[in-house]
């Protein structure tokens, strides 16, 4: 493993790629300390810290948001704004015809999409900012309230969420793996040390936990780590044989392969997609204030850990587990594939009974994946109500961190190979180069 490593500097692109990914990051973490005027941030620690503050939507967001939005800074809103006008953008194309036909239409389409999504990641972000400005008052975290703060909050957090996505471009383009998903996973990351010493903390002050609590909390999260690796990394293996074909004058050898379909093939966005929606009637009651007597009852209904709270967030997550696997694999698109590659599944004929199949098996497999995530997403409820832990450990946390970690693995490990260097996992099949 060790000399794997080394391999990596090696490689002067790849370690250039590193380097300027880890520049970047460095950059984020230092701009999300950067405080936004006119709140007092001491009142706000105190609150974040206390059992008020650290669970629920304002937990999870704040998480996202690598502390930024416990500490109301600019980056307050972090990446979020963006990943849910992604998200929408996406739900659109799938029913939009104009929508899915730009979506079709190459790089230039897709360019156009990117456009859309930039544009209502602001209106998203001005929307939210406000919110967050007039919730920052009812708390009385605000010591002059006026316009003036409304206007600079809004323009200041929206700038911050634009400078984060902006960040996140350049990493994806010049660095190395997905910029949006690394934002997060470097936010997430930031926050396990200062959580591991609180719970040290409360075990040598013998504060409500003792050393039996925290060996089983350590346990907890391997296997969760365990588990959100074997179902990340498990797939359904359809056979695909390739027949052969003339090709000018010679003949192809028939080829045997196989369709890789995953069991948690949405990821992480039905608990994302799933949180946004339930923050919703909170965000509305927090507009109407006390004159709305419905919307502060159906807050109180959908409030953080309440029992319609896990019903509706699991069955969210279900949901839109088998809605988004539907739009990110098409069995049809995949059945015309294999049609005009020459491709069939053995047994299966070509065409419709090839997409019924695919949309059988994919049917099949996503309900364990869904079931999965649905437990991930209520696991920090759990140890909120049951262990009353100081910091907000979910396995939401725990599986963005894991697939971002495992996806710029691999990507790193494509450069290693194709440089005829080995892997972290196997061994290069290319070989080392010869020496002269």
């Amino acid at each position: 493993m060790i000399s794997n490593l080394r391999n990596i500097f090696k490689i002067e692109e790849l370690k250039k790629k590193i380097f300027y990914t880890f520049f970047l990051l460095f950059i984020y973490r230092l701009v999300s300390h950067v405080p936004t005027p006119g709140i007092d941030f001491s009142a706000l620690q105190e609150y974040f810290a206390g059992a008020a503050g650290g669970k629920g939507i304002l937990g999870l967001l704040d998480v996202f948001a690598g502390g930024a939005l416990s500490r109301a800074t600019v980056l307050a809103l972090g990446i979020m704004p963006y990943i849910s006008a992604s998200i929408i953008l996406q739900l659109l194309t799938a029913v939009v015809p104009a929508l899915e036909r730009l979506a079709k239409e190459g790089e230039l389409g897709r360019k156009k999409i990117n456009q859309y999504t930039r544009y209502l990641t602001v209106l998203i972000t001005l929307f939210q900012s406000l919110a967050l400005a007039r919730w920052l008052n009812g708390q009385g975290f605000v010591p002059n309230y006026n316009t003036g703060f409304l206007i600079m909050t809004m323009l200041t957090m929206t700038a911050g969420t634009m400078f984060v996505l902006w960040i996140g471009e350049l990493i994806t383009k010049k660095g190395i793996g997905n910029g949006v998903s690394l934002i997060i996973f470097a936010g997430i990351v930031a926050r396990f040390p200062n959580a591991v010493i609180q719970t040290v903390g409360l075990v040598v002050e013998g504060q409500r936990m003792n050393m039996f609590e925290l060996a089983l909390i350590a346990i907890m999260m391997f296997a969760v780590i365990y588990f959100i690796v074997l179902i990340q990394e498990g797939q359904r293996k359809i056979t695909v044989q390739y027949p052969k074909r003339i090709v000018g004058r010679k003949m192809t050898v028939g080829q045997t392969t196989y369709l890789p379909l995953r069991v948690n093939q949405a990821g992480v966005i039905p608990i994302i997609f799933a949180s946004s929606i339930l923050m919703f009637p909170g965000t509305i009651a927090q507009f109407a204030g006390d004159k709305s007597v419905f919307w502060s009852k159906v807050a109180r209904v959908f409030d953080y850990g309440t029992s319609t709270y896990i019903l509706v967030y699991i069955g969210l997550i279900i949901f839109f587990t088998y809605f988004y696997t539907a739009i990110t694999l098409n069995p049809i698109d995949v059945a015309d594939n294999l049609k005009k590659s020459g491709g069939f599944i053995p047994g299966v004929r070509p065409g419709k009974a090839t997409a019924d199949y695919v949309n059988y098996i994919l049917n099949r497999i996503a309900l364990p994946g869904a079931i999965f995530l649905g437990g991930i997403a209520v696991l920090p409820i759990i140890l909120y109500s049951r262990l009353k832990l100081p910091f907000y450990f979910g396995g939401t946390s725990l599986l963005i961190a894991v697939g971002v970690g495992l996806d710029t693995m691999k990507q790193i490990e494509a450069h290693l190979l194709m440089r005829h260097y080995d892997g972290f996992t196997k061994k290069g099949r290319l070989g080392r180069p010869r020496r002269s």
